[in-house]
């Protein structure tokens, strides 16, 4: 019988959930006893959970960003040869999936009290803390409507819903490009700070994850549909670079009420040109030497990217992902040229759009962005190429600050 994984000993008296705050295992990896498969905010802290038997993860019921009982499991270990369906039914998620905000979102409950533990401290949730601490709100003034007082997320939105222009802290999602991995967006990560969250799923094909399951453009973004729909937030800020900008691109034009703001960071599908030869040399590329050069026409400065730098990305570049990765560049970009246009969605979006791109890019070609709409913010970084996000990683923040700022205050760029 699948095995579920849950938070165990870590939970506090006062706990009632968890906050899932990163999945450090995919379904289909073997794990052992005691390994590190997750990661969750509680009230305490930050706390790893670990295995509790071998055996290959299978189906996870508590996705990046989603708050969940203590008393729920998170995922399901099955043994060598057991069934995916034996998990379903072992345990189902006691939270609010993302089509159903009901029980966070109805109006809270007047209290005559703030919630408190004896000794004075505050008692909420770890998504109530997050919220609160991203917008600056004190929660020691703040009423809860949950068991004995307990501040839930409903009380901290309702809260910031009667004080305009705070930033409710909206998950942001984080897609990487093409042969990069979740880890592209770390200098990125560490310039937004810690108060949000920052979700960084990876593309079918790419680090951890599987290849996708069907051809072209559409059965690359089947899945990570699947993995948005999944999410318990119920909207999101959505940044992706290249080909994860085109996906992120897609998924707005697919999911437009799920969608708080769009960020593109050299996005492709907006037009055919692209550099085919280097999307060839960087899969064909087996050693780091044969890697590096093609690594550097990513950058305008090719001293950013040194023989360490290629050695740690060849390192990750096995000959199965090299393989499903030429499959699939020769599916999405045939004969070098982008075999997808996404321009007629760009042109429909209508939440807060900016357009970041480098000037000296030798991969697709700024002019590109042109194809956006006039209510889009656009860019252009001079001294930088493909990877404004690991070339200026300061600037792209404040520039994702802005846009952030202004899907929290809804006038978008449209003011």
């Amino acid at each position: 019988m699948a095995t579920p994984i849950t938070i165990g000993a870590a939970a506090g008296e006062y706990m009632e959930a968890v906050l899932v705050t990163e999945w450090r295992a995919r379904p289909g990896d073997r794990v052992r006893a005691g390994d590190v498969v997750a990661v969750v905010e509680t009230a305490k802290a930050a706390t790893e959970v670990e295995a509790p038997c071998d055996g290959v993860l299978g189906r996870i019921a508590a996705g990046e960003g989603g708050e969940v009982a203590i008393d729920t499991p998170l995922g399901f270990i099955l043994a060598e040869g057991e069934d995916e369906g034996e998990a379903e039914t072992a345990g189902e998620p006691e939270y609010a999936a993302a089509s159903d905000p009901a029980p966070e979102t109805r109006q809270a409950t007047p209290m005559p009290a703030p919630a408190r533990q004896p000794g004075g401290r505050v008692v909420a949730s770890p998504v109530a803390r997050r919220l609160a601490r991203a917008a600056g709100l004190d929660l020691s003034h703040l009423a809860g409507s949950g068991p004995r007082g307990r501040i839930k997320r409903r009380d901290v939105e309702a809260a910031l819903a009667a004080a305009p222009g705070v930033d409710a802290a909206l998950p942001v999602v984080l897609l990487h490009g093409f042969a990069a991995d979740a880890a592209i967006w770390s200098a990125l990560a560490a310039e937004l700070g810690r108060d949000r969250a920052l979700l960084r799923p990876e593309l079918p094909g790419h680090g951890k994850a599987p290849p996708p399951p069907g051809a072209g453009f559409n059965g690359l973004v089947a899945p990570m549909l699947e993995w948005l729909d999944a999410q318990q937030a119920a909207r999101l800020h959505l940044v992706g670079h290249s080909l994860g900008g085109a996906v992120a691109l897609a998924l707005a034009g697919q999911r437009p009420g799920r969608i708080a703001s769009l960020t593109l960071i050299a996005p492709a599908g907006l037009g055919p040109g692209i550099d085919g030869e280097a999307l060839a040399g960087i899969c064909r590329a087996t050693h780091p030497e044969s890697l590096l050069p093609w690594l550097r026409r990513l950058v305008a400065d090719p001293g950013l990217i040194g023989d360490d730098y290629a050695r740690a990305a060849m390192a990750g570049r096995g000959a199965a992902l090299r393989a499903a990765q030429t499959a699939l560049a020769g599916r999405l970009f045939p004969d070098g040229t982008q075999g997808f246009d996404l321009r007629p969605v760009l042109a429909g979006v209508d939440v807060p759009l900016r357009l970041i791109w480098g000037r000296e890019d030798a991969i697709l070609p700024w002019r590109q962005a042109l194809a956006a709409p006039g209510h889009a913010g656009l860019h252009l970084l001079p001294g930088t190429g493909h990877m404004p996000h690991v070339e200026a990683p300061q600037l792209v923040a404040r520039i994702l600050r802005e846009v952030l700022a202004a899907a929290q205050s809804g006038g978008g760029d449209r003011a």
